[in-house]
This record gives structure tokens, sequence and C-alpha cells, in this order.
């Protein structure tokens, strides 16, 4: 269920950032964004574990600023295989995106979807 509830929010991020970026950041709709969304929790679960352990080095060096550029890097993968539907201008804006879904996930994470704790 936290799979799905994080897909939904993934794609309602991606219609903020292409609301607001309008110029480098293109989707042709909801069910696009949900696609787009989708398939990178699926790039998610399969390339950036690869990804990560081939930059570890990088990753240590920058004190995990690296994860960043990964992420901007499944983005472009998304880009790619999603088509017309879901268009990233270049590699900036993905870092840029990366790093405000990164944002936002985490704020989203810590007061919404935080688990209630029983003492």
């Amino acid at each position: 269920m936290k799979w799905l509830i994080g897909i939904l929010i993934n794609a309602v991020l991606f219609m903020a950032i292409a609301g607001y970026f309008s110029e480098s950041f293109l989707l042709e709709g909801f069910s696009s964004a949900l696609g787009a969304s989708f398939l990178l929790s699926i790039i998610n679960i399969i390339v950036r574990p690869l990804l990560i352990i081939l930059t570890l080095p990088a990753t240590v060096l920058t004190l995990g600023f690296f994860l960043f550029v990964i992420n901007a890097i499944t983005l472009e993968i998304t880009d790619y295989l999603m088509g017309d539907a879901f268009e990233i201008a270049g590699f900036g804006m993905a870092l840029l995106a990366a790093v405000i879904m990164s944002i936002v996930t985490l704020i989203v994470n810590q007061t919404i979807l935080k688990p209630s704790k029983k003492n």
C-alpha cells in the first residue's frame, strides 16, 4: 500500500514540477505522470541499486550528494522510456527535479506517512 501511495505522490510531484517548469519539464497529462511515476519506481527497484554500487566511491567522497545525480539519471532513463509523453529538457533539469522530489518526499514521509508510535 505504501508503494502505491509513493507512486501517487510522485505523480503529483511530476505534475507540480511540470506546471512550474513548463518550458523544460513536459507532461501530456496526469495519466502520463502516473505512468512515469510507476516506471520510475520500477527503475528504482532494478537499476538504482546497481548504480549505487557502481558509484559508491563517488557517493562516499561527496558525503551522499552523488545520490542526487543517480536520481537524475533514473529520471533521464524514465524520460527516454516514456517517449513524448514525459520530457525533461536536459540533465540540469533532471537534477533539479531530483532534488525537489527528494526534499518533498522526505517532508511527506516525515509528516504525513510517519507511523504513529504507541507508548
